[in-house]
C-alpha cells in the first residue's frame, strides 16, 4: 500500500486518484462517494444532500416500510414516511478492506433493523476516463430478498454554460401511484420532470451532457434506473437492481450460493 492510501486511511477519507480524475469516499458515513472531480471540476453536489450513496439492501421506497419474505412479515423504519426509503447501508459505518491510489473496497455487515445476517461489499475503482461502482450482497445463513443500487447527486451546472441535458431511451416506464409506490403497470415513457423508475431490458444506458464541458454516460447490466430531476441543483440516475417496492412485487432472493451483484461504470469525456 503506497504512503497516500495509508495516509487516506488514517483520515477515514479514502482518496483515490488516476490521471486528471480525482474521487472520494467516506467509509464510516454510509460508504457515500462524497466527490468526483474531473480535471478540478466537481460533478457531484456538495452540501446536505450530496455525494453518491449506496442503496442497500433495498433501493427506492418500500410500502409502508413492510416486506413479506415466504410467510414472514418485516417492518423496517419509516424514514420517509409513510415508507422505508433507500435501504440501511447508507446510515452505516462501512469497513475499508483495502485501499491502493486508483481502487478502494469496503464491507459491512448486515443487521439491526435488517433481519436476516449478511454482509455487504462496494468496490470502487478509478481510472482516468470511468468509475467503476461494484456491490455484494452475501447472505450469511436464511435466504432473504434484496436489491442494491446507486443514488448519485450529480452537479445540474457545473458553474458555466448550460444546464445538464439527459438523454436515455427506456423500454417503458413503471406507472407511479400518488402515493409514489409503482402501481404494476408499464407505460409509454413519460416526459419529465421525473421521480420515476424506467426499465431498459439491454441494460442501464443513460447519457448526462454538459454542453462545452464534459459528457458522462452511466451503464449498468441492471435493467433498472431511477431518474430524479425535480431539484434545482442536482438530477439523479440511479441504476438498481429492481424497481422501488421490489422486495414485495419482484423479490430477488439472496442464498448463501448465489449473492447478489451489481455494477455500474461512469465513462466521460470532456468537450471543451
Amino acid at each position: 500500500m503506497t504512503n497516500d492510501a495509508r495516509d487516506a486511511r488514517t483520515d477515514r477519507t479514502v482518496r483515490l486518484k488516476a490521471g486528471e480524475a480525482e474521487a472520494t469516499v467516506d467509509p464510516v458515513n454510509g460508504c457515500r462517494l462524497t466527490g468526483l472531480r474531473i480535471g478540478g471540476t466537481e460533478l457531484l453536489r456538495q452540501g446536505d444532500k450530496y455525494g453518491c450513496f449506496p442503496m442497500v439492501p433495498w433501493c427506492g421506497r418500500i410500502e409502508l416500510g413492510q416486506f413479506r419474505n415466504g410467510g414472514e412479515r418485516h417492518q423496517m423504519p419509516v424514514n420517509h414516511p409513510p415508507h422505508a426509503i433507500h435501504g440501511t447501508g447508507r446510515d452505516t459505518a462501512w469497513r475499508t478492506v483495502r485501499a491502493d491510489d486508483s481502487s478502494a473496497a469496503f464491507t459491512y455487515e448486515l443487521a439491526d433493523p435488517w433481519p436476516y445476517p449478511g454482509r455487504v461489499t462496494q468496490l470502487v475503482e478509478l481510472a482516468p476516463d470511468a468509475l467503476t461502482l461494484t456491490m455484494g450482497v452475501e447472505a450469511a445463513s436464511d435466504s432473504f430478498p434484496a436489491q442494491a443500487g446507486w443514488h448519485p447527486w450529480f452537479l445540474r451546472n457545473l458553474g458555466a454554460g448550460e444546464d445538464v441535458r439527459l438523454d436515455f431511451t427506456p423500454g417503458w416506464q413503471e406507472e407511479r401511484g400518488d402515493d409514489h409506490i409503482p402501481t404494476g403497470r408499464r407505460i409509454d415513457p413519460l416526459p419529465g420532470p421525473w421521480d420515476d423508475c424506467f426499465g431498459m431490458p439491454d441494460g442501464v444506458d443513460v447519457t448526462l451532457t454538459w454542453p462545452g464541458a464534459l459528457e458522462l454516460k452511466v451503464s449498468s447490466r441492471a435493467e433498472w434506473v431511477v431518474i430524479y430531476d425535480e431539484q434545482e441543483a442536482a438530477v439523479c440516475v440511479e441504476p438498481q437492481s429492481g424497481p422501488p417496492n421490489g422486495l414485495n412485487t419482484l423479490p430477488r432472493l439472496v442464498t448463501p450460493i448465489d449473492p447478489l451483484e451489481i455494477s455500474t461504470t461512469w465513462t466521460w469525456r470532456t468537450l471543451a
